[in-house]
């Protein structure tokens, strides 16, 4: 079975073809993974940075989704590795499911993990190092490294913190 059809099992697509087809973007459902352990579409897109990809767009145009859109820039290898960091993290969700992970805290929740994390003397989590940091072979030699751990997005699209110059600069350079 390939890692698409496999992936496929393990995350609806919505709007596909009669085929089961996508155009240049697919939006992958996670609303029945919310309901039935509380992960959310977010903490999945955050956990995708621990395997080195950039978080996709989550909840556009639906609520509860990521929208994927692969086919314009990248190869089968990386489409690939994308299909097998979606299946381990359906397997990590799957422990949440079963009870033998816990809800709050775990892998999804802490997501993403950072350099500062790995190197820090004290460990608490109820998961490995390896598992948090290396979850997949293929970022064994290439690790992208997120900058800062989980924000509150809420919070922050709130309250806006703005850098650029007072008004008064850009008068005056005119």
């Amino acid at each position: 079975m390939s890692r698409v059809a496999i992936l496929l099992k393990a995350a609806p697509i919505l709007y596909s073809g009669k085929h089961g087809r996508v155009a240049h973007e697919c939006i992958i459902d996670l609303r029945a993974i919310k309901d039935a352990c509380g992960i959310t579409v977010e903490d999945v897109a955050k956990r995708l940075m621990d395997y080195g990809f950039h978080a996709p767009t989550v909840s556009f145009p639906v609520p509860g989704t990521m929208m994927i859109e692969p086919t314009e820039s990248e190869n089968r290898a990386e489409i690939d590795r994308f299909c097998d960091a979606m299946i381990h993290i359906r397997a990590e969700i799957a422990e949440i499911e079963a009870g033998r992970a816990d809800r709050e805290d775990n892998l999804l929740k802490h997501a993403p993990h950072t350099h500062e994390l790995l190197i820090a003397d004290q460990w608490n989590r109820p998961y490995g190092r390896r598992e948090a940091f290396f979850p997949h072979p293929s970022i064994d030699r290439d690790k992208y490294w997120p900058p800062v751990a989980r924000v509150d997005n809420v919070a922050g699209d709130r309250n806006l913190v703005c850098t650029c110059p007072p008004m008064s600069e850009y008068e005056a350079a005119s």
